[in-house]
């Protein structure tokens, strides 16, 4: 993006613009001058008029707000929404007190410039590795949103991964949290409801048992929801359950297995210690505190 001392943050002719996103970087420098009020929806009647130009001139500028949807679907993704309002609209409706809207609208049109660039070569990868981006950090990732993790687990589905849902808002104690994974896994009869016994059992089901018919170059994927609450009602046991999923996570692939956990909190600060000596990360998407907000 442009630094303060860049000469591409030289004022020029409209005319002189090589695309909309020099355009835009003309607004930019500008605002007060192209949008009266600080108006968005004066910025979308631009960008509206922009894009009939190049239609009127058979040009074909890739062009990502309307009616090309890059640009919103990359905004509800980022917002954690579905909606029928306008990027324009949505970006005012969550703008927070101390920005402005057309502040944060080209703070966000940086991000989606920045991602559009990175997006190539991480979507290769993740192509040719399914579930690789749960595994490159540790094997637990949190969500806050329940969108994304919902969308998550339908593209490892869609991979051939097998789901095992668990609901942690009904665990009030170490016992529970037992009892549910070992219904889910189809632990033994023999199991033994402690976090020993838990980290063999899991073992064994990461590394060793079936998956049920899961696709090659696939795995198995546990989803824990509401986790912070049996993190508030358990923190010990809470915290050493991410450190055995991470632990046979890791196993798991020495032996060309994919086992991860994908972990919902709904408290956005949520922490937890390093777990297999490697930190609980949030996923890419809400990496950032500003964007559990």
């Amino acid at each position: 993006m442009p630094t303060e001392d860049s000469p591409v943050n030289t004022i020029k002719h409209w005319q002189e613009c090589s695309d909309v996103y020099d355009f835009l970087h003309q607004i930019r420098l500008r605002p007060g001058m192209w949008l009266p009020n600080g108006s968005l929806q004066h910025l979308q009647a631009i960008l509206t008029g922009y894009r009939v130009a190049l239609a009127v001139h058979s040009s074909h500028e890739p062009f990502a707000f309307w009616p090309e949807r890059d640009f919103s679907d990359w905004l509800h993704k980022r917002y954690g929404i579905s909606s029928s309002l306008t990027w324009a609209a949505e970006i005012e409706r969550h703008t927070p007190a101390d920005s402005t809207p057309v502040r944060e609208f080209f703070r966000l049109l940086d991000d989606f410039r920045r991602d559009a660039v990175q997006k190539p070569a991480l979507q290769e990868t993740t192509d040719r590795i399914p579930g690789i981006e749960f595994m490159s950090n540790t094997f637990v990732t949190l969500f806050w949103r329940r969108r994304l993790l919902t969308d998550a687990l339908e593209k490892l589905e869609a991979s051939g991964f097998r789901i095992v849902h668990l609901a942690a808002k009904g665990w009030t104690t170490e016992r529970d949290m037992h009892r549910a994974i070992a219904t889910a896994l189809r632990f033994p009869d023999y199991y033994g409801h402690n976090l020993d016994a838990l980290n063999d059992c899991l073992g064994d089901v990461a590394c060793n048992g079936p998956y049920d018919g899961v696709a090659e170059g696939a795995g198995l994927v546990l989803s824990v929801t509401d986790y912070d609450h049996f993190a508030a009602k358990s923190p010990g046991a809470a915290q050493v359950m991410l450190d055995i999923i991470a632990g046979q996570g890791r196993h798991a692939a020495v032996v060309q297995r994919r086992f991860f956990a994908l972990v919902h909190s709904n408290d956005p600060d949520i922490q937890f210690a390093p777990i297999g000596a490697m930190p609980v990360m949030w996923n890419s998407d809400e990496w950032l505190n500003s964007k559990r907000r």
